[in-house]
């Protein structure tokens, strides 16, 4: 099989800001053979009764995810490509269980067209029947963290098993490029892979949900994003920007405020 090249790709979400500990969020590696398709398993959960109730932003980071409620798993839901943050209004307790699908890796293992859910959340079984279904039996709120990452290593095992792997090598290599880019490429020039801009744009729409060039501005938005995590406040790179007023307008809409905030959060 080709090498999935968008496997060196390794989007963020930002830390959860809570006074006390009150919420946690915390990413686990899959198993060895899963990593080529899922970047991470995710836990979002409050470790007391909150005052009111909790608003989770998430960043966009090009990804598909599944989620769940642990408390609850026949509510699940899919999330697909996103051209901005996203809000969540939560309850004041939860514990949600997510998995992070690497850019093009969900419609690999499951019938579906990623631009079908272009800036939404569906209820899984809608979208996927036999996986929202597989959730709700093997899922409860008595389960610990270790045994809910074995039961998710065992139940995705399962789903690549049965999948059938045929992404075009050529969509691999665009999607390759792009991050190896860090976004930062013309797509027409640059993406020479031997797919016409129709066929490019076509098999973007179905495996990642967007247009390429879409996809390559969230690629910049997140190098951007790490870039600006690892920095003092007011120190934000350009990373191929013209102007500072572009930077911070593209930065908003994909993270919910500034990159100045951002680096105090």
């Amino acid at each position: 099989m080709q090498e999935l090249t968008v496997k060196d790709y390794h989007p963020i979400q930002p830390t959860v800001s809570s006074n006390g500990g009150e919420v946690v969020y915390t990413e686990f590696k899959p198993h060895l053979r899963l990593q080529p398709y899922i970047h991470c398993y995710w836990l979002l959960e409050s470790t007391q009764a909150l005052s009111r109730g909790f608003r989770y932003r998430v960043v966009a980071d090009g990804c598909m995810d599944i989620y769940f409620n642990l408390d609850d798993p026949q509510q699940n839901a899919v999330t697909g490509f996103c051209k901005t943050f996203t809000d969540f209004a939560l309850e004041n307790t939860f514990r949600y269980v997510g998995v992070r699908f690497l850019p093009g890796m969900f419609p690999q293992l499951f019938p579906v067209k990623a631009s079908e859910l272009l800036d939404r959340s569906e209820a899984l079984h809608l979208v996927v029947p036999s996986l929202s279904s597989a959730i709700e039996r093997h899922f409860k709120p008595s389960l610990s963290t270790r045994h809910i990452l074995l039961e998710l290593d065992r139940l995705f095992l399962q789903c690549l098993s049965q999948a059938v792997i045929d992404l075009d090598p050529r969509v691999y290599r665009a999607l390759g490029k792009i991050v190896q880019c860090n976004g930062l490429l013309r797509i027409e020039r640059d993406l020479d892979t031997g797919l016409s801009p129709r066929q490019m744009r076509r098999m973007f729409d179905h495996y990642i949900g967007a247009s390429p060039k879409s996809f390559s501005k969230v690629v910049r938005f997140q190098k951007l994003l790490q870039e600006t995590s690892s920095q003092n406040p007011g120190e934000v790179t350009d990373l191929g920007y013209y102007d500072q007023p572009h930077l911070i307008k593209d930065f908003k809409n994909f993270y919910g405020s500034t990159p100045l905030k951002a680096t105090r959060d």
